[in-house]
């Protein structure tokens, strides 16, 4: 087994080299770039922003003394199978950040500093912040050492200061940064079981776990009427946005959303704790996973039109780019000097050309033909040489008084006539399915249309029985919708 305990400070003043990263992770690494920077400064990219001020919202394992009574996790665990090959070796990446402290300190004319809330210069405004340093502790074993009691790693971060000057335009001394650093410590426990059956199968459990010592005291100082240590206190002593990285060299994981049939008793009994895993890199690829507090699919992929990265929480990039680009001047320099991350946003939104601008607007991935004896003149060629048709007479000719929808207003169910009015139990499939509709799984609900798309598809409009919010849903024709396949007819239906 080997390991590397490595840092990375992405922030000004403290940087450092990383070791040689896994080429295998490259494409999966630019997921998970987005996911641990998600939110981490969110539009309008100001300290002072209302919405900045409660940050660290994703995959926080908080110090363990800390935790528990916060309702915040102090661990996270992954467990997937793997079809390892031969003798293969298992290649870990864990990444988190590591939120570093930083005041503001404006110079004196008769020599020394003084602390203050705001630092004015020509490009930017200075104010305290918390930076987040990028953390990386690399393992490789092979999979055979991950038997019995498995593989333990502890880590650690030393705490540290680090000061960086201000210089004015004229290269005077203007003041200066002060970044504070508290320890970290962690561990990382890997353990393997093979499961019986006809395959040979493994179930992969890795725990990342933080084992700080660190416990808020009563009081921030002896004889203090200060409050307790709270959250602000806690995430300096926290890893955040904390995700893995997995890679065999030899065999294959399989997909928690879509395994084979043979396999779903297996993976249904998988324990994942604050961490979901999905098979990354290419697609059709199962040999990397990336296992992060955010829940994305199969072969999670950064979207090509994406000039660079908004940190903001999944919102889009073309009104975040609009956005920003409108900030005042002011606003613009106070978002410059909270940040790095945020000063970058500034200048990308300020450098985009209309091109650029253009493809973030949207893009059609796919189209298909549609085909059958309606079928009229191609109207659309796509790159590849196929041609997309349309009917002659389609329903949805807006010339027609019905433009709603084909006159059939019920659908058949497990034969039974579905339509406005039944009473059906909501099932909610597995692929298109969002973590809100997994609430919604086994509740009985009302249809209160059915509706048809261009595509020939067949939505059930319902609402959720015993909802208070039920009638106001009907009067704003807000409904939530089904597939035919993800509902069970009632016995009244």
């Amino acid at each position: 087994m080997t390991a590397t305990d490595d840092s990375v400070a992405t922030t000004a003043g403290a940087r450092s080299t990383a070791t040689a990263a896994d080429p295998r992770f490259d494409a999966a690494r630019q997921v998970a770039d987005a996911v641990l920077l998600e939110g981490y400064v969110l539009y309008p990219y100001r300290a002072s922003a209302a919405k900045n001020r409660m940050r660290w919202q994703f995959g926080v394992l908080v110090p363990p003394a800390w935790g528990p009574a916060h309702g915040e996790p102090a661990f996270q665990q992954t467990e997937i199978l793997m079809e390892p090959r031969g003798d293969a070796t298992l290649t870990l990446e864990l990444r988190f950040l590591h939120a570093q402290r930083r005041t503001v300190q404006r110079a004196l004319e008769g020599g020394g500093f003084t602390e203050v809330d705001e630092l004015h210069l020509a490009d930017r405004v200075l104010v305290p912040w918390d930076e987040g340093t990028e953390e990386h502790v690399e393992l490789t074993v092979r999979v055979a050492e991950l038997a019995g009691d498995g593989v333990v790693v502890p880590f650690a971060r030393p705490a540290r200061d680090d000061i960086e000057p201000v210089l004015d335009t004229d290269g005077r001394t203007a003041g200066r940064l002060l970044r504070r650093t508290e320890e970290v410590e962690g561990v990382l426990r890997l353990r393997a079981v093979e499961l019986d059956g006809a395959y040979r199968v493994l179930r992969l459990t890795a725990v990342v776990e933080n084992t700080s010592p660190w416990a808020p005291s009563a009081t921030t100082g002896a004889g203090s009427d200060a409050p307790a240590a709270g959250r602000e206190a806690a995430l300096p002593r926290s890893l955040v946005a904390a995700h893995l990285l997995l890679g065999l060299d030899s065999g294959s994981f399989l997909s928690m959303t879509d395994p084979p049939e043979w396999a779903r008793e297996a993976v249904a009994a998988c324990d994942n704790r604050h961490t979901w895993p999905v098979l990354a890199g290419a697609a059709g690829r199962a040999d990397v996973v990336l296992s992060s507090p955010i829940i994305l699919e199969d072969h999670p992929a950064i979207a090509p039109e994406s000039a660079g990265a908004m940190y903001d929480a999944t919102e889009i990039d073309e009104i975040l780019a609009l956005r920003t680009a409108a900030l005042t001047d002011r606003e613009k320099r106070e978002a410059r000097g909270t940040d790095a991350r945020a000063a970058a946003v500034v200048d990308l939104a300020d450098s985009l050309p209309p091109e650029v601008l253009e493809r973030l607007h949207g893009a059609v991935r796919s189209l298909r033909e549609v085909t059958g004896p309606e079928a009229a003149e191609p109207i659309a060629e796509i790159p590849d040489g196929e041609a997309v048709f349309r009917p002659d007479t389609p329903w949805w000719d807006p010339a027609r008084a019905d433009t709603a929808g084909p006159p059939c207003d019920r659908v058949t169910v497990d034969g039974v006539a579905v339509g406005p009015g039944s009473r059906v139990l909501l099932r909610p499939g597995p692929r298109r399915t969002d973590a809100q509709d997994l609430f919604l799984h086994g509740r009985a609900a009302l249809v209160e249309a059915v509706l048809h798309d261009v595509d020939g598809g067949v939505h059930l409009a319902v609402t959720v029985e015993d909802d208070p919010g039920a009638d106001i849903r009907r009067e704003q024709g807000r409904f939530l919708y089904f597939q035919p396949d993800e509902v069970t007819p009632l016995e009244d239906a």
